[in-house]
């Protein structure tokens, strides 16, 4: 549950309204971040590639983590229709994630269903995260909790937070933070059966939290509790994900991509047998990367393009100065140092040295010429081709090349350039 940002806004049915301001505490940044940007830093470090939050609830923490880049497959299940059904399109990709995309693919996957129902589409994670979802469950859900987390998805790491009923008497009036917590747990009470899960599915669980206490009340401990479960012997072989396979039960449906275009999910063809309620609506999208072919190129075409109109730019000033000297002779314009260009990232004297030592831009007549090997020299050009045979056959039918295929080719002068008088 969320915390407002001014009060704690997890007292039973809401009637925080009715406790004073001044005896509310207040978390900063409020709880709810506090717990988002643990996962976060913890994704961060460890650099998942699958990563499920079981709960997802309105799909904020699945918002937070989308931009991870290590990230390729993202799902949120929660039993909650009505949030999914809503709260879906804004995990659709946006139109700057066109102009910029990832370097990876990227799924996004929203399921209906019960987090205690195996679904073996969940199988082979690295992290599942649980967010303040146990204390929702009731005895029977929590007893198959274990049995389907932690032993048939099985992933290399669990994320489990819940509240500490140990911090309660600070709020006022609170017995549960939320009317539909089946129980809060003190710290003894979850540090208890989380060894006893880890112990009994072959993990290995630390403890910490978020949310510190005020000064003087340090004994409490924090607000929200947290286990994390590491796999021992790391992830799940593929012999045992391949052994159980093709157990859906989660609702599914509907595909979204891009943004507002619907087609129907092929699942619900192929699994006529299965009753309706479970071939409802899931969303699913993908977002843009450099793995797709289209948009690998336009990002390499928009780069290059970029590169050597900045490089044309800069030799204009000397170009007036040389004007008239050498005829149609081809005039080397490098100079002893890498041009400076107009625009773009700052070069470290590693990076200046590489340029500088690559082949030099050069005119004839009223031609440009840039050299593919100069254009690899640049970071962030380097980065995107491994070589200048990748490079030309990418960009070969976008931007005008010199007849052997080693240089881009430009006018020296354009339109612009006399409107602008440079």
């Amino acid at each position: 549950m969320e915390e407002n940002n001014l009060q704690c806004s997890s007292v039973v049915d809401g009637n925080f309204e009715e406790v004073p301001r001044e005896t509310a505490i207040q978390f900063k940044p409020p709880l709810y971040r506090q717990r988002y940007q643990f996962v976060k830093n913890l994704v961060d470090q460890h650099e998942p590639k699958k990563v499920a939050d079981l709960g997802c609830g309105d799909t904020s923490l699945l918002r937070l983590l989308k931009v991870n880049p290590c990230i390729e497959l993202l799902v949120g299940v929660d039993i909650n229709e009505d949030k999914l059904r809503w709260r879906g399109d804004s995990l659709a990709p946006f139109m700057g994630d066109f102009l910029k995309p990832r370097d990876l693919n990227l799924t996004i996957i929203l399921y209906h269903g019960s987090v205690v129902e195996r679904d073996s589409r969940l199988l082979g994670f690295d992290l599942i995260t649980c967010i303040e979802l146990i204390e929702h469950l009731d005895s029977g859900d929590l007893a198959r909790f274990p049995e389907v987390v932690f032993g048939y998805l099985s992933p290399s790491m669990i994320v489990i937070s819940t509240p500490n009923s140990e911090f309660n008497p600070l709020f006022p009036s609170v017995t549960l933070r939320d009317s539909d917590h089946k129980f809060e747990w003190t710290r003894m009470e979850f540090q208890t059966w989380a060894l006893y899960v880890a112990n009994r599915y072959d993990y290995s669980v630390e403890f910490t939290g978020v949310g510190e206490p005020p000064a003087g009340a340090e004994n409490v401990g924090y607000c929200t509790q947290i286990g994390i479960f590491q796999k021992n012997g790391g992830r799940a072989t593929e012999a045992c994900v391949s052994e159980q396979h093709d157990q859906h039960v989660y609702k599914a449906g509907l595909t979204m991509f891009p943004r507002l275009v619907l087609i129907f999910h092929p699942q619900a063809v192929l699994l006529p047998h299965l009753p309706k309620m479970l071939r409802l609506q899931v969303f699913t999208t993908s977002y843009p990367s450099l793995q797709q072919e289209r948009f690998f190129k336009l990002v390499l075409v928009n780069e290059v393009s970029q590169q050597v109109e900045s490089l044309r730019v800069s030799h204009l000033p000397r170009r007036k100065e040389q004007d008239g000297e050498q005829g149609d002779k081809p005039k080397d314009i490098g100079g002893s140092k890498a041009p400076v260009p107009c625009f773009g990232p700052v070069f470290t004297e590693v990076e200046k040295a590489k340029i500088e030592n690559s082949p030099k831009p050069f005119c004839v007549g009223d031609k440009f010429f840039v050299p593919l090997q100069r254009l690899l020299a640049y970071p962030r050009l380097n980065r995107l081709c491994a070589n200048e045979e990748m490079m030309r056959s990418v960009i070969a039918d976008s931007i005008p090349l010199s007849s052997d295929g080693s240089a881009v080719v430009t006018d020296l002068c354009n339109y612009f350039d006399e409107q602008f008088e440079f």
